[in-house]
Parts: C-alpha cells; sequence; structure tokens
C-alpha cells in the first residue's frame, strides 16, 4: 500500500484520505486537447486548533513517491512536485514571491504559482502531505493528475489543518513533461444545514475522505445516490475516497461530454481494504468484487483497472489508463 506515515507533534489531526474519471466509459484513443475547468476560487476546508507553544510543531511530511503499477509514474511524480514545493515551507517562505521561486527551482513557470489559491494560506510556516495522485486523464501529449493533499500551516501557538485537491494539467515535453496549469478545488460553502445522508457518511469509520470531499458532502452538492451507494459499500468493505465532486476536470478528459463528478453523481475510491487499486499486489477478486458491488448499489458506469463482463447494459463496466489506480462509479441522478 502507498500511504504516506505522518508524525504530529501534539497534534490530533483526523482528515480522510484523494481523480480522474469518466462517465459513458472514460477517454480513449489518441491524443485530444484537455478540457479546461472554470478559474476556482480559494476555497479549503480548516480547522484552527489552538495548540502550546512548545507543541506548535508541524507535521513531518514524506514526500511523495509512485510506486509499482503507474502508467507513466514520472509524470504523477511531476504533478505531485509542484504541489509540495508550492505548498511547503518554512520561515521567510510565506508569500507569492517565494512560491514562484519555489516553482522556478523545479524547472517550471513561475507563474503557476498564480493559481495556486488554497495552497497558499497567509502564515509562516506550511507543510503539504499528499494523500494520493490519481489520474484524471492520460492521454499520449497531455494529462490531468488529481494531487490530493492535506495541509497544516503554523501561526504563533496555532496550527491550521486543511488541505484541498488540485486538477494539475501537463503536456509531453523532453526530458520531463511540463506543467500548464493547476485548478485547485473549489467545493464551495457550508450548507446551513447538513444533510442526513451526508452527515451519516461522514460518520461512518469505514469511509475515509479526503479534505475537499468533506467540505463535497458538507456543502450538500452530492447527490444521494452516491451518498447512499459509499453507505451500502462500507457494509462488506472499508475503503479509501480520492474524490467526489470537487478538484476533477468539468468535461470526461480529452471530451467534451460532461462528467458525473461536478454535478455531484459520482466518487473514486482509491483504496480499498487497506490496499491501493494501482498495486499489482493487490488481490483481483477484492477490486473486481468492490467495482461489481458498486453497480449492484446503484452505479451505472464502473470504471477500474481491469473491464468486468456481465453487467446490467454493455457499458456498466470500462477500462483504460485512467482508471488504471482507482475505481470510479458514476450515478445517473
Amino acid at each position: 500500500m502507498r500511504r504516506r506515515a505522518v508524525l504530529i507533534g501534539g497534534l490530533g489531526v483526523a482528515l480522510g484520505a484523494a481523480c480522474g474519471c469518466s462517465n459513458g466509459g472514460g477517454a480513449r484513443g489518441g491524443a485530444m486537447t484537455p478540457t479546461s475547468p472554470a478559474p476556482p476560487s480559494p476555497v479549503t476546508t480548516t480547522t484552527a486548533t489552538p495548540v502550546p507553544q512548545s507543541s506548535a510543531t508541524l507535521p513531518a511530511a514524506t514526500p511523495w513517491l509512485p510506486g509499482p503499477g503507474e502508467v507513466q509514474p514520472d509524470v504523477k511524480l511531476r504533478a505531485v512536485q509542484v504541489v509540495e514545493a508550492l505548498g511547503t515551507w518554512g520561515q521567510g517562505g510565506q508569500g507569492l514571491e517565494a512560491a514562484r521561486g519555489r516553482v522556478a527551482a523545479l524547472g517550471l513557470p513561475p507563474q503557476l504559482a498564480d493559481q495556486a489559491g488554497p495552497l497558499l494560506p497567509a502564515a509562516p510556516e506550511a507543510v503539504v502531505e499528499v494523500i494520493d495522485a490519481q489520474y484524471g486523464g492520460i492521454l499520449a501529449d497531455s494529462a490531468s493528475v488529481l494531487v490530493v493533499c492535506r495541509q497544516w500551516s503554523a501561526t504563533g501557538s496555532t496550527v491550521t489543518a486543511g488541505g484541498t485537491t488540485v486538477d494539475v494539467r501537463l503536456s509531453a515535453a523532453s526530458p520531463r513533461w511540463t506543467v500548464t496549469a493547476l485548478h485547485p478545488a473549489d467545493p464551495g460553502p457550508a450548507a446551513p444545514q447538513l444533510p442526513t445522508l451526508a452527515a451519516r457518511v461522514l460518520a461512518q469509520p469505514r469511509i475515509v475522505l479526503p479534505p475537499a470531499a468533506v467540505a463535497d458532502l458538507r456543502s450538500g452538492s452530492v447527490r444521494d445516490s452516491v451518498l447512499q451507494a459509499m453507505l451500502t459499500l462500507a457494509g462488506p468493505y472499508s475503503f479509501q475516497v480520492s474524490v467526489v465532486r470537487s478538484g476533477h476536470p468539468l468535461d470526461v478528459f480529452g471530451t467534451d461530454r460532461p462528467s458525473d463528478h461536478p454535478a455531484g453523481r459520482a466518487f473514486d475510491t482509491w483504496q480499498i481494504d487497506g490496499h491501493a487499486v494501482v498495486d499489482p499486489a493487490t488481490p483481483h477478486d477484492l477490486v473486481d468484487g468492490f467495482m461489481r458491488a458498486a453497480a449492484a448499489a446503484g452505479s451505472y458506469n464502473v470504471g477500474g483497472p481491469r473491464l468486468l463482463s456481465g453487467g446490467a447494459t454493455a457499458a456498466q463496466f470500462f477500462s483504460d489508463d485512467t482508471h488504471h489506480d482507482h475505481v470510479h462509479a458514476g450515478f445517473r441522478s
């Protein structure tokens, strides 16, 4: 399993563990121009936790590295490195100009820092931990990598815990792919009253959600069909969700077909019963069984690392390079 341990000195933070999916079968075939989501506003989920001065130490996050089974692992690594560089700094590294310098040190356009949004809180110190890096789409010369992360920032004796999901767009280049744009998640404000099903999902310990997905549920914008399916799957499985609504491309990558994710009609799962979907050592029966259970729970469009047979319709199950690292479950309403 490719999880990163975090050591937190004196700070108890319990945030969930974060897409690239399609409806109608996902992106297939040759290179196309990727679609561009609407520019997000800098929204993230944060909770301020005052702690004693002697305990205000930020977590030590291990840099994310691709494990076995990845398709084009360096593309993901390139996307993750820019998010880690933008969201992590020590004393003296605060502010946009310093962030531009960190991006430039990676050999990337420094103006990418202007698109960092919630990754640049007004704090003297911050650290990012990447939970997961998932394809939003991978074609011959372009890609979307959804970098799901937590972030902690420190101001005086206060540590603030938050995080987001960033849709990192890349294009093929030599010697490494280059980053062309950043689209942080925009989950929107919390609803005045938390919907009942959303509250049940958030309280279910067998469902682990990353910060942007938690904010999606709190906004009231996730459909009941998605929430009920999560609760149903939490009977036989424990699982970690990567993306629900925000932080995902508006359209199926490489097409002009709207994705189910921004409409709150889909969720992606990157880990099942402690096993990463992308890991070749993960039992096939475990992932395949989860896919079939998602279909039985009402998903009309289930994608994953293998094409399954026996769906209710010819298109109920699909597989492609984009979905080798997660299970996508889409719903019609």
